[in-house]
């Protein structure tokens, strides 16, 4: 590709050819372009834009005992599918199934690969054919372009809408049951919000109204969290536990507000995981033993919330207190206006910040956080574009936010093993630029 490229510069234009190419350009582009190929396309980032739970930059962090114990099982053979206790085949789901019911109040459950395949397989199980009642305030899109009503088409469910974007009645689902009707689909609004004019109906009156025809009700709650966030002074956000004493069955993501692998979580009446479990799609969203030794372990943290807190880097970043943000912040400060790049012409100042949780989670609530602006003089060279280019060109690439043309890295989301990395990332300009 790279003899095409010269080739090709050459017939289109051969004065710039004869400019660039030399032996030294050659090998130096080679040697470039082979490093490249050889070096792995995943890799760390520090994440310093302040979103917490940042679907780009691969969403929750586990902490590290429980990597060190994802090694354990991925280096040696494991118990997966193999009951102990009699010698004889096992099951995948039962190293979750009990502690994800513990903690959730649910009478049976089930993992799949994540929530959008949670969603697919309850429809395609339980609706396929028949019709799905969904307030029309409710059919969201999430990231990548992933729509509620094109999950149901795949499924093979009818979505029927009701109520408009703003208002749903309790009388909108009442008056859409028809003997066709399987299931009545709450979905939680979790990566946008409607204000001002609005009404929609409660989990409890869905229920109500479930029963009374003999239907379904499903709720996908999205990010699904285990804590009260209220209790932190955040806003509420329904729970796992809340929800499950009103839904039928229940999906949500174990990777965003729960801070664990990727995962789609399905809880519910036994009845109804059972014939989940049975349904021939399960098979092709079954989990890995990587992501049951991850879920397993950060389900056994929640066991104690305040452990939970401390020890889960999402919930930690979500909670800490705005305080211990800013010490963060003033270190980095420090280190950084120790070194001696005069000649990228920036300064460092110490700044206020918005942090979100990110992942689709709890859109309207602002998290107080502190962070560096990094501005530059005005007799500067250079501008914020091409510090973020060299921040992010950097080794352990450094993602940035640019604002009222300066860089801003949010503290809230830099660990303490990132502020070295950055520093050399500083450092590291003054060469590159």
């Amino acid at each position: 590709m790279f003899v095409d490229e010269l080739r090709q510069l050459i017939n289109k234009s051969p004065l710039d050819a004869q400019a660039l190419i030399n032996e030294d350009y050659i090998k130096n582009e080679y040697i470039k372009r082979l490093n490249n190929a050889l070096t792995p396309s995943l890799k760390p980032v520090v994440n310093a834009t302040g979103v917490i739970v940042h679907t780009n930059l691969g969403r929750s962090l586990l902490p590290e005992a429980i990597l060190n114990y994802m090694t354990q099982i991925g280096s040696r053979y494991s118990n997966l599918e193999f009951d102990l206790s009699k010698g004889i085949r096992g099951s995948r789901y039962s190293h979750v199934e009990e502690i994800v019911c513990e903690i959730t109040g649910a009478e049976s459950a089930l993992v799949v690969n994540n929530n959008a395949s949670s969603v697919l397989l309850v429809l395609s199980a339980l609706a396929r054919g028949k019709e799905v009642i969904v307030s029309r305030g409710e059919l969201v899109e999430i990231g990548g372009s992933f729509r509620i009503p094109d999950v149901m088409r795949q499924s093979g469910a009818v979505l029927r809408e009701v109520g408009a974007t703003n208002r749903t009645h309790f009388r909108d689902y009442e008056e859409a049951i028809c003997d066709n009707t399987a299931m009545l689909l709450k979905v939680h609004q979790s990566n946008f919000k409607v204000i001002g004019f609005t009404k929609g109906v409660d989990i409890r009156s869905l229920r109500e109204l479930a029963d009374k025809n003999g239907l379904y009700l499903f709720e996908d709650l999205g990010s699904g969290s285990f804590i009260d966030f209220s209790r932190y002074g955040l806003s509420y956000e329904p729970t796992v536990q809340d929800s499950i004493k009103y839904a039928h069955v229940i999906s949500f993501s174990g990777d965003k507000l729960l801070g664990g692998p990727q995962a789609g979580i399905i809880i519910g009446k036994k009845d109804i995981i059972d014939r989940l479990k049975r349904h021939p799609l399960n098979r092709a969203l079954r989990i890995d033993k990587f992501t049951i030794c991850a879920l397993e372990a950060i389900l056994d943290i929640y066991r104690d919330e305040e452990q939970a807190i401390r020890q889960i880097p999402t919930l930690r970043m979500i909670t800490e207190p705005q305080e211990i943000t800013k010490k963060r912040a003033q270190r980095l400060k420090r280190r950084l206006e120790r070194l001696s790049i005069d000649n990228l012409k920036l300064s460092f100042g110490i700044i206020t910040t918005i942090a979100r949780i990110g992942g689709g989670a709890l859109p309207a609530q602002p998290i107080p956080s502190y962070g560096i602006r990094v501005c530059l003089m005005p007799d500067s060279q250079y501008n914020a574009h091409d510090i973020e280019e060299g921040l992010r060109s950097y080794s352990t690439p450094i993602i940035v936010r640019i604002e009222d043309e300066g860089i801003i890295l949010d503290a809230r989301t830099v660990l303490e093993a990132d502020i070295p990395l950055i520093v050399d990332a500083f450092n590291t300009l003054k060469k590159r630029l």
